[in-house]
């Protein structure tokens, strides 16, 4: 069974920095994609990044590309999303997934990152 899980958020001023990470089991082969997502208070969960687990592509939301790094460590099954230059509205709770999306197989507990201004 694959299991997501995640680590890193906190609460961090306009302009700082946070990782988070998440630690994925139960895969049974490299084809598959690990994407973070993130939902804030009445809003839709959207996607934020994705990386292929079968060639390293990576995809941003246009509102992170340049600030935001996506990278994985295979032998530590980890997938991890570097925010720099965080903003107010980066706030959200931040969640791992097994899939890019639409569909989502599996989905971390999620972690809160909030970015005071």
């Amino acid at each position: 069974e694959v299991q997501l899980v995640e680590s890193g958020g906190g609460l961090v001023q306009a302009g700082g920095s946070l990782r988070l990470s998440c630690a994925a089991s139960g895969f049974t082969s490299d084809d598959y994609a690990i994407g973070w997502f993130r939902q804030a208070p009445g809003k839709e969960r959207e996607v934020v990044s994705c990386i292929s687990g079968i060639d390293g592509s990576t995809y941003y939301a246009a509102s992170v590309k340049g600030r935001f790094t996506i990278s994985s460590d295979n032998a530590k099954n980890t997938v991890s999303l570097q925010m720099n230059t965080l903003k107010p509205e980066d706030t959200a709770v931040y969640y791992c997934a097994s899939d890019c999306g639409p569909i989502v197989g599996y989905w971390g507990q999620g972690t809160q990152v909030t970015v005071s201004s």
